[in-house]
């Protein structure tokens, strides 16, 4: 019992700055203010793991490369938290299988975010379209990248915004196959779903 309190602690834990790195990955991706309060506080909380790996992992395309290896780092150290936890000991696991694991769960949560980030636009846009909540427009520039390419595809039709279902449909099929793969090497045998 207390194993798996212990392994819920480090999940969450883990989780929550995972979720703070990525951010900044997709901050930069989408290019978003940098002067939001929001960004500030995603980049002071990055900053002290994320410095040492830029001089190693440089940026290229506008894509923060050392943003994504630091996602997988945390990710690889927190499986090997939980079946250390859970074999009592040092786990005797293949260093390609602990890597795709973290692999997997780095972008299963990319793709949760943006499904969150999409509904909130959504919502938001229905209850306070005029809002400037340093929150709200940061969730704007957020997705913008994956919404700007659908809206290119499909324009407005009679005044009625329908690309967010389109990305809602292609978010969740690749959230399956994401999870399928998961299951597929092995992620589920340890107990931890994507």
């Amino acid at each position: 019992m207390l194993a798996h309190i212990l392994i819920t602690v480090l999940q969450i834990a883990s989780t929550f700055y995972l979720t703070i790195v990525l951010l900044r990955f997709l901050l930069q991706l989408a290019r978003a203010d940098f002067y939001n309060p929001i960004s500030q506080f995603v980049v002071k909380a990055t900053n002290p793991l994320l410095r040492p790996l830029r001089r190693l992992i440089p940026g290229w395309g506008g894509i923060d490369g050392a943003s994504l290896v630091l996602a997988v780092l945390i990710q690889c150290l927190t499986y090997l938290l939980i079946l250390f936890t859970l074999n009592g000991g040092l786990p005797s696991i293949n260093p390609l299988t602990l890597l795709t694991w973290s692999a997997l769960t780095v972008v299963g949560l990319i793709v949760k975010i943006y499904f969150w980030s999409v509904i909130a636009v959504v919502v938001v846009s229905w209850i306070a379209p005029q809002s400037h909540h340093p929150a709200i427009q940061l969730v704007a520039q957020i997705t913008e990248p994956v919404m700007r390419p659908v809206r290119k595809l499909m324009p407005p039709v009679g005044g009625l915004d329908l690309s967010p279902i389109v990305v809602f449909l292609i978010l969740s099929v690749v959230g399956q196959v994401i999870q399928s793969l998961a299951q597929a090497a092995g992620l589920s045998a340890i107990g931890v779903g994507l």
